[in-house]
């Protein structure tokens, strides 16, 4: 951290010299350099609104060029970061432009300080980012392969916040001078309430841990894992803790077993498991496997599941075939043929399965899902089984719980029905 503060201190101090000597090139090229630091995590969005709103008052040449580069780089990232900054500087600007265009009383001098096309062009390009038209050009593919690699090394961890660009050019500056900006800009009256917002967080923190415990997470990797999906404002929060735990070794394993054993502890299924785990199939192959050998594990254990617990793990499976995040193949593990296999429960949890699959896809959805299956010689006896399960009562009206449309649920199995059994025969696997 302190490295990077020597070094932004340096950069501001070199971008004023090559200011007053007016050379746009090395400006601009420092001016990239800053955008990118801010891109990658170095610094915070606060220090780009400030140099943003000193080039603002001034709107020289230069100014314009420079507050251009910038939008151009990272203005939509400013945009995202910090939505009510952006908001007051897309204000601001046109202001200080009209204030430009009309000379103060008793002079005769009315020409502009920066000719018309380029402050028209910086004008529109705020008004594109206002608008959240300006395509960033900071989401390239390299740069995006760049950001996750930065995100896993915990970039975060040695940011620079609350930093001005005065505090940058003084001179004076004495001791770990990079960590005055948050203290600053606390006043007492926020005092209290930073405090209240620490000691719910530890609360919170140790809620997490007594639950880890009843759920029986018994190693610090669990625990951690548990405390993620458990705490995540979205599937999407709680995939990106869990990419920067970086566990060792075959502990990643544990992401999958542990996210499957909250799932089935709902009383009532939540599809943010099944979101999550897809997210996980998707970024690492690793993950797919692992939980293909923790849903073969729980197969053999669905005869002395309790049924909330077997309807939920019907119901995320099902929903990770149906996004595709698993392939059908999945139930190779279970003979479909075998009767002293398929006992009530295990009928029940597959009835569930395929009940979900039928009534929330389409038939073109259905098609795919069955015709990956359709080919390959290594899944004839999965084929054979599940045509010979399909004819099993599916539409039994007791699978919904509820007599309510069950004459439509029923009509609508029996179509799905219909497509996989052509999907099944589709050994040319044309998919739809």
């Amino acid at each position: 951290m302190d490295f990077g503060a020597k070094f932004l201190a340096s950069l501001a101090v070199s971008f004023e010299e090559e200011y007053k000597k007016g050379d746009g090139l090395s400006l601009r090229n420092i001016t990239l350099l800053l955008a990118y630091l801010y891109t990658f995590g170095l610094c915070s969005s606060d220090l780009i609104y400030d140099l943003l709103t000193r080039l603002s008052q001034r709107l020289e040449e230069l100014d314009v060029s420079t507050i251009l580069t910038i939008l151009q780089c990272c203005g939509i990232g400013l945009r995202r970061d910090d939505p009510a900054a952006m908001k007051d500087f897309v204000v601001g600007v046109p202001q200080q432009v009209q204030k430009l265009k009309t000379p103060p009383a008793g002079t005769q001098d009315g020409k502009p300080k920066v000719s018309g096309k380029r402050m028209e062009f910086m004008l529109e390009t705020i008004c594109e980012i206002k608008n959240n038209k300006k395509r960033p050009k900071e989401e390239s593919t390299p740069h995006t392969r760049l950001k996750k690699w930065l995100q896993k090394l915990r970039v975060e961890e040695v940011q620079l916040r609350g930093i001005k660009w005065d505090k940058l050019l003084d001179p004076n500056k004495k001791g770990q001078w990079w960590h005055s900006g948050d203290i600053e800009t606390i006043g007492k009256d926020s005092t209290a309430e930073i405090a209240d917002v620490i000691d719910a967080e530890v609360a919170e923190a140790q809620k997490m841990l007594h639950l880890a415990a009843a759920q029986r997470m018994n190693t610090e990797a669990r625990r951690a894992i548990f405390c993620i999906i458990m705490s995540g404002e979205d599937y999407l929060d709680a995939f990106e803790k869990i990419l920067r735990l970086n566990l060792p070794g075959k502990q990643d394993r544990e992401i999958v077993r542990v996210l499957v054993d909250c799932c089935l502890q709902e009383k009532v299924f939540n599809k943010y498991y099944s979101l999550l785990a897809a997210k996980l199939c998707h970024h690492d192959k690793n993950h797919k496997f692992t939980l293909q050998y923790c849903l073969w594990d729980h197969f053999k254990q669905l005869d002395s599941m309790e049924m909330r617990r077997l309807a939920n793990l019907a119901r995320f499976l099902a929903d990770l075939i149906g996004s595709f995040s698993l392939s059908l193949a999945v139930l190779k593990a279970v003979d479909f043929t075998d009767s002293s296999v398929l006992t009530s429960k295990v009928m029940m949890h597959f009835r569930i399965l395929f009940e979900t699959l039928f009534t929330q896809h389409s038939d073109n959805d259905i098609w795919n899902i069955f015709t990956r299956i359709a080919s390959p010689p290594e899944l004839e006896n999965l084929r054979n089984g599940l045509e010979l399960f399909i004819h099993q009562p599916l539409t039994k009206n007791d699978l919904t719980g509820t007599q309510i449309g069950a004459t439509e649920t029923t009509s609508l199995i029996i179509n799905k029905i219909k497509v996989v059994k052509k999907a099944l025969a589709n050994v040319s696997g044309v998919l739809l």
